[in-house]
């Protein structure tokens, strides 16, 4: 099983698997809209447009586990995130990433290369960094900003 395989479903309530993303380079986040962290959502759009036309995308997973703070619906989500922050980066709908209802994503990305990148995620603004091949080549914490994320995107990039 490759993550290309992995089922996921879009804010709008659509089943496809992560194979559309192919061949690019992506940075899967867990999010959440009343954190701390969620001014972050402006540098990850940031980050998208810089990158996008080198085959770069975000993949934005809200998640309501880390003291319940994405409580509203999917479509909520998305509108708060387009208004406030203007993103235009790929949402999906709301899952869990530790726990009995892990999702299988967050399972196959904390496993991968022999659990090299193991380990609950602690908290919302977790980031995952995927190659054009879909290997895990990185994992960061909520306190990695998304402009401090570049060099490891750049380098991944090339």
């Amino acid at each position: 099983m490759t993550i290309y395989d992995i089922k996921v479903v879009d804010n709008k309530g659509e089943e496809k698997t992560l194979e559309e993303y192919k061949g690019k380079v992506l940075l899967i986040v867990n999010t959440a809209t009343h954190c701390g962290f969620t001014p972050q959502y402006k540098g990850l759009e940031e980050l998208y447009l810089k990158y996008k036309d080198l085959g770069f995308l975000v993949l934005d997973f809200p998640c309501n586990q880390f003291a319940h703070q994405a409580p509203e619906s999917d479509s909520e989500i998305n509108s708060f995130c387009e208004m406030r922050y203007k993103t235009t980066f790929p949402r999906f709908k709301k899952i869990d990433v530790n726990g009995k209802n892990e999702h299988e994503l967050y399972k196959y990305m904390k496993n991968f290369n022999d659990g090299k990148f193991k380990g609950n995620i602690k908290w919302n603004f977790s980031k995952f960094l995927i190659d054009r091949e879909g290997n895990v080549v990185g994992r960061f914490g909520s306190l990695k900003s998304p402009k401090k994320l570049e060099e490891s995107i750049e380098k991944v990039l090339k």
